[in-house]
Parts: structure tokens; C-alpha cells; sequence
């Protein structure tokens, strides 16, 4: 299948097949496809948390409003977090090159905090849509869910300098799932209102 047709026939899965796992070949794959993710001055302000356990996706099903029941039935769910300032800035010497630095100390910073925030969370955006894409070349179902507590997760998973910013279910579809493309085509806007040369 040609990469375009599987972003065709991919979409954003509702309910979950409790009973398809994704094998741990495929989630080393994907978190060494995370691990590659690109981002500005390759800052790479992140950390990737895949959760397998029932009992503590049980404990996020809880505090995941709408998405509740995709985190009880999927096979995984990776959370994408994104580090704290304070500990970005104090791993950044040993971990950019000079001119990286120099960069975000002159560019980024002196903007203010909520830029600063800003620009990190569009990092870990950025990642999210690379991995978003390498789970549809794997022929893996998925949801990206912002409408969890981030600050409910990072107690559960007791992170540490970072926080929670957004969570992907991964699986297999139920067959009964009502957002299937054979049930609802997939909407986009008309090509050449958003896509054009010049």
C-alpha cells in the first residue's frame, strides 16, 4: 500500500477490540520512531511514556472525560508529556550544540515564559504527528486524546520534570466501531481551498 493510500484509510478510531494487541516488535518500532522525531534545534523537549498495563490505564480511563472506554479496551497508550522549563534549561549545555543554545537563549527566551511553553508544546506536537503517521504505516488503529487531566496523569504516572500534553490510543478497531470510513467517509476540506502552488 503507497504511503498515500494508507493516510487515506486511516482515522480516528472510537472503540477499541479489547482482545487485538499491537506485539512488542511493533512498540519497540515506535518508540524508537519517537525517539527520531524531529524538532526545532532538535531541542527535543519530551518524554514518551507507552502503557500497557491494564491497571493503570484503568486509573487514566478515570480522569479521560469522553475517552474513557478507548483506554480500558485499546492495546496501548502513549503519552506524550513536555518538559518542565527548569529541566529543559538545565540539560540544554550538555545536550545542544553551542550554537543551538545560543539560539534559544537569544530567539526563544527573552519572549517570555508562555512563548516558551508555547514553542516546547509544538514539539511535542510535532511528534505526535510523526507518530500518528508511522502507526498508520504499521496498520495500527488509533485515537489522539486531549480531553484527559493532564495534571490527573502525571500524578498516576508520577512524572517528573515534564507534564502530560496529550495521549494516543493505539489498538485494533472493534468491529462495530460507528467512526469507520465504511460508516462515515472521511470529510476534508475541498483540496483546493488548502492546498495550492505558486
Amino acid at each position: 500500500m503507497s504511503y498515500l493510500e494508507t493516510v487515506r484509510t486511516r482515522y480516528t478510531t472510537k472503540k477499541y477490540d479489547a482482545n487485538i494487541k499491537i506485539n512488542n516488535q511493533q512498540i519497540n518500532e515506535l518508540m524508537k520512531v519517537l525517539h527520531l522525531a524531529p524538532s526545532s534545534i532538535n531541542s527535543q523537549p519530551w518524554r514518551f511514556i507507552f502503557v500497557a498495563d491494564q491497571q493503570i490505564k484503568e486509573q487514566l480511563s478515570k480522569v479521560s472525560f469522553h475517552n474513557t472506554d478507548k483506554l480500558l479496551h485499546c492495546s496501548h497508550v502513549v503519552v506524550l508529556a513536555v518538559e518542565k522549563i527548569d529541566a529543559f534549561e538545565k540539560r540544554l549545555p550538555a545536550s545542544l550544540p553551542s550554537g543551538a543554545v545560543e539560539y534559544y537563549h537569544k530567539m526563544i527566551k527573552p519572549k517570555g515564559e508562555e512563548h516558551v511553553k508555547t514553542w516546547m508544546s509544538e514539539q511535542v506536537y510535532i511528534a505526535l504527528g510523526f507518530l500518528l503517521s508511522a502507526v498508520a504505516s504499521l496498520g495500527i488503529d488509533s485515537t489522539a486524546m486531549g480531553g484527559i487531566m493532564p495534571d490527573q496523569y502525571d500524578a498516576i504516572l508520577k512524572l517528573e520534570g515534564c507534564q502530560t500534553l496529550v495521549a494516543v490510543a493505539l489498538g485494533g478497531r472493534a468491529a462495530d466501531d460507528a467512526n469507520q470510513l465504511s460508516v462515515i467517509p472521511k470529510r476534508r476540506r475541498p483540496f483546493e481551498d488548502v492546498v495550492y502552488s505558486i
